[in-house]
This record gives C-alpha cells, structure tokens and sequence, in this order.
C-alpha cells in the first residue's frame, strides 16, 4: 500500500485549482491611452512592407491567452514581413525553413504540434526574382525556433542585440538558433536612441524614422518590437511574442500563468511592453508575431511590388 501524506494531498489540491485559475479571464488594468504626438518619421517615397507567410502550426486558444477556449484550435502564424526602403530592405523574422521538421525534434514532445510548411522566404524570394543584393539583413524579434529556422537558407547578416546574444549562448530554447547562425554574419546593434511610445529605448535603423526598434525584453533577454511607419502614414507595430494573439491587446489578457513560466524569463517586463502596446493600438496596427489574422493588411510580396495596397 501506498501512503500519501495529508500535506502532499493539500499541496496536489492548491496546485490543481492554481493551474485552473490560470487559465481564466482576468484583465489588465487598462493603461491610460497615447494622447501625445506619435514619433516623427519622414519614410521616403517608395517604401512598403510585404509579408511572406512560411507555414502555420496548430495551438489552442487557451494556452495562448487567459479567457481562451480549448475547443479552439488555431493556426499560429509563422510569417516574415519584408520591409522595403530605399536604403536598403530588411526582413523581421525568418519564419520556417526547409529543415523546420528537424528543429521541432529539438523541441520537447509537449511542444511540437501539428504544422504545415507553404514555401520558405528564400524560395518565395528567388521565384519572385528579387535581387538579394538589396537584402541588408534580418531583424529577430527574438532567437526561438519559429522565428529563426528560415535563416538557414538566407547568406544575410542577422541583427541582433547585446542582451539577445546573452541569450543565445546560454538557453537551451536557442538551439535552433546556434544551429541555423553558424555560418552568418552577426550585425550587432545598439539602442543608442531615446524611449520610445513607452519603451526605455530605442534604435532609428535608417535614421528617418521609417523603423524603429525598441528594446522590449522579457520574452526573452533581448527581445524586440519593431515599429514600421509608411509614406502614407500608416504605421506598424511587430510586437514579436508580447502575446501570441490579437486577443492579448484587445481584451488586454496575459499568458496563462503556466505558460508565462514556462515562456517567458521576465514575466512582469513582457506585461509591460504589453501595456506599452495597449496604449496605442488605437493609433498603430499591431502585429503579433504569430495571429494569421494580424497580417491581413499587408500584402504578400510579388516582383516588382513596392507599395502598400
């Protein structure tokens, strides 16, 4: 006979209605909305952003935002977006790559999930007979496998930031990225700007305004959101995985506890720059990295395409 002790069974119990709570509706307090002027920005005639989606893999809605349903399984996005500037283009993320069944071995098992690769940016690029030359590099929002895998095809420079090379030479969660990196060149940046829409602060790629990264880590140690802003005044906010649904902004809902623990390394930082978001999504169309939904105003990249339709 097996004898399990009062406490143990109490702890089992707390633990047991712990995990459920985590999973219920509980929003964030609503942060007091952006009534400033947003940043200036002068982007230049023919700049535009395209999104080359790579493939999706299944989740459900509760293990991505507090109040989510479990009968709802979603497709996640894996989408890198082209953005294009007259001094030169850069992609944010890579998406999935050829070998992208090899990199979710690396994953534990309760994290692989149904998947299905389109084409890789590489391909989508070369059969659209875009000129690689004009490529200056890849911005990562942050190192994990679905954001990354992609790169292994792309003999581009990889930006990258102090606190994100930390990162990757020590989390297990960065395997992938060791991996698919080996070859590249490492284009380190700095965020040598002022704050910026409530982000401590900042780095002006082209120094126009046009994009604009923002240190925003938590996710992991030198995670990102890059902000896009186009002639036309539309602008964009890639958030990365602050959340991994729209739902995260709209009904201002974290993570699961469980799922902050096990995603995120500063859970109280990825609030934050969630918070930061919140105030202005209003005024910028925000792009969480992994909702099919988000992309809908971005169109697809096609040769000779170099406007926002």
């Amino acid at each position: 006979m097996i004898f399990v002790s009062a406490a143990a069974v109490i702890a089992v119990i707390i633990a047991s209605l712990l995990a459920v709570r985590s999973f219920r509706p509980a929003p964030l307090p609503a942060p007091a909305p952006w009534t400033g002027p947003l940043p200036e920005a002068s982007p230049p005639a023919g700049m535009a952003i395209f999104q080359l989606p790579t493939g999706t893999y299944e989740n459900r809605a509760a293990l991505a935002y507090r109040g989510g349903s479990f009968g709802d399984v979603r497709k996640f996005a894996a989408t890198a977006v082209l953005v294009h500037h007259p001094s030169g283009d850069l992609l944010i993320d890579a998406g999935f790559g050829a070998n992208v069944e090899a990199h979710i071995a690396t994953m534990p098992a309760y994290r692989r999930s149904p998947h299905e690769l389109t084409s890789t940016v590489h391909d989508q690029l070369r059969m659209k007979n875009y000129d690689m030359a004009n490529l200056r590099g890849v911005v990562i929002t942050h190192a994990h496998w679905d954001h990354v895998s992609g790169l292994a095809e792309l003999d581009t420079p990889i930006w990258m930031n102090a606190a994100e090379s930390r990162y990757v030479d020590r989390a297990k969660d960065a395997v992938v990225f060791r991996d698919v990196a080996r070859d590249h060149e490492i284009h380190h940046y700095t965020f040598d700007g002022p704050p910026y829409l409530g982000f401590p602060s900042s780095h002006d790629v082209h120094g126009d305004g046009s994009v604009v990264i923002v240190e925003a880590g938590g996710h992991t140690d030198g995670s990102v959101v890059v902000f896009v802003t186009l002639p036309d005044e539309h602008r964009f906010a890639f958030i990365g995985d602050l959340t991994w649904q729209k739902e995260g902004v709209t009904l201002r809902a974290e993570r699961p506890k469980m799922l902050q623990l096990l995603a995120d390394v500063q859970p109280a930082q990825v609030r934050a720059g969630l918070l930061n978001v919140i105030a202005v999504a209003d005024r910028i169309h925000v792009v969480p990295a992994h909702d099919v939904r988000a992309y809908d105003p971005i169109p697809e990249w096609t040769a000779g395409s170099r406007t926002l339709s």
